[in-house]
């Protein structure tokens, strides 16, 4: 009797083991991001989309990422992604530019995946 309770706790493990790693790994809806970007300015976060466009000035690299709920400029040090292609990143949120009610924010890479 004692077997099947061992197993059953051992995959409790295991499977609250996997969600864990996937609520860490999983990107994070562009839209919810647009939606309450301070919520993700002080911490690390991973978005997931198609590249739409990208531009490479003087001193920035950026592209644009579409995920189906929103997009969001990435602002990156890297070469740039080609359009239509499908990236997953890392970084940052931030608010690139504000002035009275208009703002923009920008996710600042720190890593692709």
């Amino acid at each position: 009797m004692r077997k099947p309770a061992i197993i059953v706790a051992v995959l409790a493990v295991i499977v609250g083991m996997g969600i864990a790693i996937y609520v860490h790994y999983a990107p994070t809806p562009i839209g919810k991001i647009m939606a309450h970007p301070r919520d993700y300015e002080s911490s690390e976060t991973r978005i997931a989309g198609k590249v739409t466009s990208r531009a490479s000035m003087l001193l920035v690299r950026y592209f644009t990422l579409e995920d189906g709920t929103g997009e969001i400029t990435v602002i990156t040090d890297r070469a740039l992604p080609n359009i239509g292609e499908k990236v997953r990143v890392r970084g940052r949120v931030v608010q690139a530019f504000a002035l009275g009610s208009l703002q923009t924010t920008v996710f600042r890479e720190s890593g692709i995946e």
